[in-house]
């Protein structure tokens, strides 16, 4: 296993991730690794919290000689551009951009390239996955199957539902409904025309926002022609598990579609009654060892198979 640098173009910015490869002969299979929201580095992680999901599937993947390929998003880590003013929309090309970095190289199969993705990474995966043919096969994990805004107003009832009793009287006292008050900025949001907007004193990427908030995947998802394995957790509280059920009934292609019991969006083991207030505690324990072997056997399985046969 080895660990090389490599950089690209995409845009106005030039990004910068770790392409891990593995002894091979030849051309051969190449996995595109693709991080959740926000200014996440190759690895997964932000300044507020290092989750590592990226970096532990890249090494569960060399453990098993499947190279990989992650990087960071616009201005974070090693990358240029500014993440502030970058959308959705700019996140999909670069991934585009990416996927064609590594079809230039001499030592990847072009036909062979494999995409996973984990929470926009996921959204980002499944765009991809309907406008090119060309890919072996996408893994979308904690994916949604219905518009942003949508997801917005479902997780804000998520956060509600899992405030302990004690919390709830005390807003209840303070006349504050988590529900309402995140309506009442996905409004304000709706509202801006900048790349960035402050809400509440907090300066945000209305830009992101906006496009999150507007896009719907189902179109993405009924017209992929290439393989999918979909896996949700039973314990997410920021995508709703059953919509890895509609996205097995959405895809048309070969599509694996499962919810794996007491996994949060973290992709980390955590029974009970789901959280966000338990995510630092989370993020210091391993990805789900069921999840990473069912993307791992999943995708050994496609890259073993002619480029024929996974994109027919």
């Amino acid at each position: 296993m080895r660990n090389i640098h490599l950089s690209f173009s995409s845009g106005p910015a030039n990004l910068a991730g770790t392409l891990m490869t593995v002894d091979q002969t030849g051309s051969g299979p190449a996995v595109l690794l693709l991080s959740g929201s926000g200014p996440i580095d190759r690895d997964s992680n932000s300044e507020q919290l290092s989750i590592g999901v990226m970096k532990q599937v890249a090494d569960h993947l060399a453990l098993h000689g499947l190279p990989s390929f992650r990087y960071d998003k616009r201005g974070v880590g090693e990358s240029g551009g500014d993440f502030m003013s970058s959308g959705l929309h700019d996140n999909i090309d670069d991934a585009a951009a990416a996927i064609e970095t590594l079809r230039a190289r001499a030592d990847v199969d072009p036909e062979r390239i494999i995409v996973i993705g984990h929470s926009e990474g996921a959204v980002i995966a499944t765009v991809l996955a309907a406008a090119d043919p060309h890919l072996a096969g996408v893994v979308l994990l904690a994916a949604t199957a219905t518009p942003g805004e949508d997801v917005l107003r479902w997780q804000a009832a998520q956060v509600s539902a899992s405030l302990p009793r004690p919390v709830k009287l005390l807003m209840c006292a303070l006349r504050r409904d988590v529900v309402r008050t995140q309506s009442k900025l996905v409004e304000q949001i709706k509202e801006t025309s900048g790349d960035t907007a402050r809400i509440r004193r907090v300066e945000m990427n209305a830009k992101w926002l906006r496009e999150f908030m507007a896009h719907d995947p189902v179109r993405s998802l009924e017209a992929i022609r290439v393989p999918v394995l979909a896996l949700t957790g039973s314990n997410d509280v920021q995508v709703d598990p059953d919509d890895v059920k509609r996205i097995g009934r959405l895809v048309p292609a070969d599509c694996s579609a499962r919810i794996i019991d007491d996994v949060t969006h973290l992709l980390r083991t955590e029974a009970g009654r789901p959280s966000l207030r338990t995510y630092e505690k989370q993020a210091k324990r391993p990805v789900d060892a069921r999840l990473l072997a069912t993307v791992t056997t999943w995708i050994r399985q496609l890259a073993s198979q002619p480029a024929s046969e996974s994109t027919a």
